[in-house]
């Protein structure tokens, strides 16, 4: 199946975005600002302190006290630093509260999405999102942000005071100007294109290594190795390729900018003289304009230096700001349903337009209702029980709980209706207790232990902390507790019953766990779940065994339903798998 990267936000919107939260917290901005330019301001006395210095010794003065100029001179370097030490402070501290909102609103964003647009994206840009784009940003925000603030600033008020030095004193320092726009122009114009391309290729190269890590044992079987090596090599040149690409431009555009920062003071120094041979100027004007000029190279090397990074956190800003354009796959009606029973129509689904996987189907599983759904590896179970719990929309017919079309509630209302359990769950990391309440936030101690209770959990889960005994209170996920995956699925399992829907797909959702103890937990389940509707899909065939109703598909249809004797009696398709299975058509 092809994958559909996720959308990336435009210019516009990622301004926009920036701007609405910088301005989101205003005292600290004008404080920042305001520290930033008192430190710029104490910078600018030494030049005219020296200008001035310069001036009287030249004309042979005998009442210059150097040493008390040198001490003035110390006492504002001392002032810059402590200013400039409050005001990156300041900054910085404005610049966290700011990454930390984009981030909250990030992992919002993601929860949000529908997961039929996760499967198609594939995990390989939403994990290079998450990681790469989150670190570059985090990176941009905590440097690049402050150190431009604090040279446009600065640099401000070094072009201001050159002016009033002397405005004819300006012209000198404004020669580069030119060499500097026009590199810098054509840089931009280049860069965020291609900085958007190399995380793109970076996405697909991490999308085929996690492909080939998780399917190395198939991979191997079916003797895959030289095509899997084939499609990291492609990756990685294309990768290489978009790196190269952005190298260049900055291969091209940072020697522009070093001769950039040299032109104007020694302009300034030549130009300055020949102004003050003419008399249009005094020494100290020369003097004063030369020193502000070579004062003004760090804001103006800061400011181009973090452009490159500001290039680097504005495309990740765009990708990370890009899934909330991802548009919805449902559109919420206003009815709800009337009742429990759930149904397929006419259901046909494709991944690919031009391919159905399922074909026709039709379904009716009434309320309180156990029904297995059995079958060939690759024969639309999951496709189909994905459809029943309202992840996927039907290409044609429909699938509706109580007379509504499941597409047509509210997520939150959905997942109340019909819940999905796959054989793929993750372990969250914190506290066993906050990883339960996720499927409900409110309930309480005694109902987390009754739900584990209901899974075999409880008995490993009070063990868990060793002597500390503590419990639920055991940090597990990365870098806590270790939970092997049969834990993994029990503690799944334990959330289905917390979220307690009315109505349950089960997607092999015991096959990690050794077949006796799953066997022990579906009859504990079953306890549990009685009286609610619950559709099994499973290749153990005591699921279908113990079912009111076994529904067999092959080849995206249902070709038979019934009870399981009623099947074994027919000697069909399902009496073939089950004394496949279990040895007897009896």
């Amino acid at each position: 199946m092809a994958r559909e990267i996720l959308p990336v936000a435009d210019r516009a919107q990622v301004r926009a975005y920036a701007r609405r939260l910088m301005l989101k917290h205003p005292g600290e901005l004008v404080l920042a600002l305001a520290l930033h330019a008192l430190a710029a301001v104490t910078g600018l006395v030494t030049p005219r302190l020296l200008g001035e210095l310069v001036q009287d010794v030249a004309g042979g003065s005998a009442h210059v006290r150097v040493d008390v100029i040198a001490l003035a001179i110390a006492g504002f370097v001392a002032a810059q630093a402590v200013l400039t030490r409050f005001a990156v402070f300041a900054s910085s501290r404005l610049g966290e509260k700011v990454l930390a909102e984009l981030r909250e609103d990030f992992v919002d964003q993601v929860l949000g999405l529908p997961l039929s647009t996760i499967e198609g994206a594939g995990s390989g840009d939403l994990i290079t999102r998450t990681s790469r784009d989150v670190d570059a940003l985090s990176h941009t925000v905590r440097r690049a942000v402050p150190e431009t603030l604090i040279a446009i600033v600065t640099g401000s008020f070094i072009v201001g005071a050159v002016v009033l030095v002397g405005p004819v004193m300006a012209v000198p320092a404004l020669i580069a100007v030119p060499l500097l726009w026009g590199a810098t122009r054509w840089y931009l114009n280049r860069a965020r294109d291609g900085y958007l391309r190399e995380n793109a290729a970076y996405a697909d190269m991490t999308e085929g290594l996690a492909e080939t890590v998780e399917g190395s044992r198939t991979i191997e079987a079916l003797g895959l190795q030289r095509r899997r090596h084939e499609r990291a090599d492609r990756d990685i040149a294309r990768s290489f390729a978009a790196e190269r690409y952005t190298l260049g431009l900055r291969l091209v555009w940072f020697p522009a900018v070093e001769i950039g920062y040299v032109i104007p003071v020694v302009a300034t120094l030549l130009i300055g003289g020949l102004f003050y041979i003419e008399g249009w100027v005094s020494l100290v004007q020369v003097t004063t304009a030369t020193l502000y000029v070579q004062q003004l190279i760090d804001p103006v090397d800061r400011l181009l230096s973090w452009v490159d990074e500001l290039q680097v956190g504005g495309a990740s800003m765009a990708r990370l700001l890009g899934v909330a354009d991802v548009p919805e796959d449902r559109t919420p009606g206003a009815t709800r349903p009337a009742g429990e029973d759930l149904r397929a129509v006419g259901v046909r689904y494709a991944y690919r337009e031009d391919r159905d996987v399922l074909h026709g189907v039709d379904l009716e599983v009434r309320r309180g209702e156990r029904l297995a759904m059995v079958g060939p590896s690759g024969a639309g179970k999951s496709t189909l029980g994905r459809l029943l719990a309202g992840i996927h929309a039907p290409r044609t017919g429909s699938v509706t709980v109580g007379g509504v079309p499941l597409v047509e509630l509210p997520i939150d209302e959905l997942r109340g209706e019909v819940a999905l359990v796959t054989q793929e769950h993750h372990v969250f990391r914190g506290t066993v207790r906050e990883n339960l309440l996720i499927a409900r936030p409110e309930a309480a101690d005694a109902d987390v232990w009754r739900a584990l209770e209901a899974v075999d959990a409880r008995e490993w889960v009070e063990a868990l902390g060793g002597t500390l005994g503590e419990g639920l209170d055991t940090m597990v996920g990365s870098g806590g507790q270790t939970v092997s995956p049969a834990q993994a699925q029990q503690l799944a399992l334990a959330r289905l019953v917390l979220a307690d829907p009315h109505t349950l797909v089960l997607d092999e959702a015991t096959s990690l766990i050794d077949p006796r103890a799953a066997r022990h937990l579906e009859r504990s389940l079953a306890a549990v779940l009685a009286g609610r509707t619950v559709i099994a899909i499973a290749h153990r065939l005591y699921t279908a065994h113990d079912a009111d109703r076994v529904a067999v598909v092959e080849d995206g249809r249902i070709t038979e339903l019934g009870p399981h004797d009623e099947l074994v009696a027919a000697g069909g398709p399902y009496a073939a798998l089950w004394e496949s299975w279990h040895g007897t058509a009896k």
